[in-house]
């Protein structure tokens, strides 16, 4: 082989090995049966436009409302997960509610508000995070926000107290939301150490610290 060629080749795999992907954090996230309901206030629009009958209550305390994520992503790691990432994410207003209500997001992400009930919603927040105020529209419109700084950015509704929702902004990629049975995965993470945490709403934090293999997976089951 030239020897030029050769050192080139070497440089690649050099380049290369941070990259490899070596683990799953993979596991179940436990809550407590019992989760309270939230009653909706009494509607203070009844008859008109602003206003929606017979909205389900808030349930709170469900597990898909938890997420579960790593202190930290490797940059060239982070590089990747960036780049297979999904299309837009989007906090929707429907049944006068907020869904998901909870997103997490990685920084810079632009995240999509459109209005799917047949009443108007203004969607804004004070969060020192990222304050904005997308003021009132119409089903069928959406408005978009990017998030720029990690931390939590609380949702609400100008014209509907009732409505909540909570965005977690996050400094990478490593992050998922478990499934219904408490099931979640993270993405595919290098060798080392991390700090696995969870984040609730209603149900606060947890932590734990995980070691990933240079081969295999790792199994992290976590309760409340």
């Amino acid at each position: 082989m030239n020897p030029l060629a050769g050192a080139a080749l070497i440089a690649v795999l050099c380049l290369m090995a941070p990259t490899a992907h070596a683990g799953i954090i993979h596991g179940m996230l436990r809550v407590p049966s019992a989760m309270s309901v939230s009653t909706r206030p009494m509607n203070a629009y009844p008859g008109q436009a602003g206003s929606m009958a017979g909205m389900p209550a808030t349930l709170r305390g469900v597990v898909t409302d938890a997420i579960v994520y790593v202190d930290h992503v490797p940059a060239l790691a982070e590089s990747a997960l960036k780049e297979s990432s999904a299309a837009k994410p989007r906090l929707a207003q429907k049944d006068q509610a907020f869904v998901p209500r909870v997103l997490a997001v990685a920084v810079g992400t632009q995240v999509g508000f459109p209005n799917q009930d047949p009443i108007y919603h203004n969607v804004f927040s004070l969060s020192p995070v990222r304050r904005f105020n997308l003021g009132k529209y119409p089903r069928g419109s959406s408005r978009d926000v990017v998030f720029n700084k990690p931390g939590l950015v609380n949702v609400y509704c100008d014209i509907h107290s009732d409505m909540e929702a909570f965005v977690l902004v996050l400094p990478h990629h490593g992050f998922v939301q478990p499934l219904l049975s408490g099931e979640y995965q993270l993405p595919d993470l290098p060798a080392g150490r991390y700090v696995l945490r969870v984040w609730h709403p209603d149900l606060g934090d947890l932590s734990t610290t995980v070691d990933v293999p240079t081969k295999g997976d790792v199994t992290a089951n976590l309760s409340y």
